[in-house]
């Protein structure tokens, strides 16, 4: 996960949001009345948007962070940005590809959403699961076959879209059959997989996985590699994806096997005041380890690419609050 931090247009961006931020923060500093509430688009709950955003929460309350961090289950990240968009939420969580899908206005959004960036917070492994006595070795080897590729409106349901896309698995034009395509969450996936309903199924998500440490206790398990699709991927969609490894040890895998990763973002409207944006942003800095401990092991937040948003450009309070601590 060695990726270019920013470039001169990023730095470019925040200093033209100081003007109008440090404006908002002098009007609020001296604000001391009730907590500012926030509503937080997390995931279906048991997973881990869901579990970020509940200790998203508890952290802004423990921390006196005046800030109030309300969390919404959802359908995850494609529904998380049109909930943003329509307002019906302050902030939510998606992958990267998701967001900048949103931001550019295309396809599953009808238009450009309005959508602004806090922090890049962790980074989706994507996993391809297969029972380790099974007949699948490789993608090509899903034509024909039940495959669960994750939630409707969901991050995984977009990544394994796209990996199938490019395996020529998605029945346009000619060439090997279709796989057959299930759209089921993580719990249902691993149930189907278990029962011999689906063949494989697609997971994005921090390593290790609880459910999937699980799942590999009763059943052993294949995890196909995935990183000979991010150079297509990346030519297709831009540097939203990167190469990343499943670790050895992780799962019960005697090797590592490497995969496609996928940023998270933590998202805001532009309506979101310029210190709570400030303020939400000091939480998840000094509270990173308890808001990583139920996503994903072993990760460090780290502040040098939580700038790294892509096209998605930062809220102005977020510019502020970077240029403040780190000049």
């Amino acid at each position: 996960m060695t990726e270019p931090v920013t470039g001169p247009a990023r730095r470019r961006l925040i200093r033209a949001g100081l003007g109008a931020a440090a404006a908002a923060l002098a009007g609020c500093a001296a604000d001391s009345g009730p907590a500012r509430r926030l509503r937080l688009a997390t995931g279906p709950r048991g997973g881990p948007y869901n579990a970020f955003g509940l200790a998203l929460a508890r952290a802004a309350a423990d921390t006196g962070s005046g800030l109030e961090i309300v969390p919404v289950d959802t359908a995850a990240s494609v529904d998380n940005l049109s909930r943003l968009d329509e307002g019906s939420v302050d902030l939510a969580l998606a992958t990267a590809d998701v967001a900048e899908d949103a931001v550019l206005g295309r396809e599953p959004f009808p238009r450009p959403a309005a959508v602004t960036a806090l922090a890049r917070v962790y980074v989706n492994y994507t996993h391809l699961v297969v029972p380790a006595a099974g007949p699948v070795h490789a993608v090509p080897d899903l034509a024909g076959r039940p495959v669960a590729a994750g939630a409707a409106g969901s991050g995984v349901q977009v990544v394994a879209g796209r990996i199938l896309r490019a395996a020529g698995l998605t029945g346009t034009g000619a060439g090997p059959a279709p796989a057959d395509v299930r759209l089921l969450g993580l719990a249902e996936s691993a149930d189907a997989l278990r029962t011999g309903a689906v063949a494989a199924f697609f997971w994005s998500g921090g390593v290790p996985t609880p459910a999937l440490t699980e799942l590999a206790r009763a059943l052993p398990l294949r995890f196909l590699a995935l990183d000979g699709h991010v150079g297509p991927l990346r030519e297709l969609h831009g540097p939203v994806y990167t190469a990343v490894t499943l670790p050895a040890g992780a799962y019960g895998l005697t090797a590592p096997v490497g995969t496609l990763g996928v940023g998270n973002y933590l998202l805001a409207r532009d309506t979101v005041p310029a210190d709570a944006a400030s303020a939400l942003l000091r939480v998840v800095s000094d509270r990173w380890r308890d808001l990583l401990r139920d996503v994903t092991a072993g990760v460090r937040l780290e502040p040098r690419f939580a700038i790294s948003t892509g096209k998605v450009p930062l809220h102005p309070g977020a510019a502020a609050h970077y240029r403040s601590v780190y000049g």
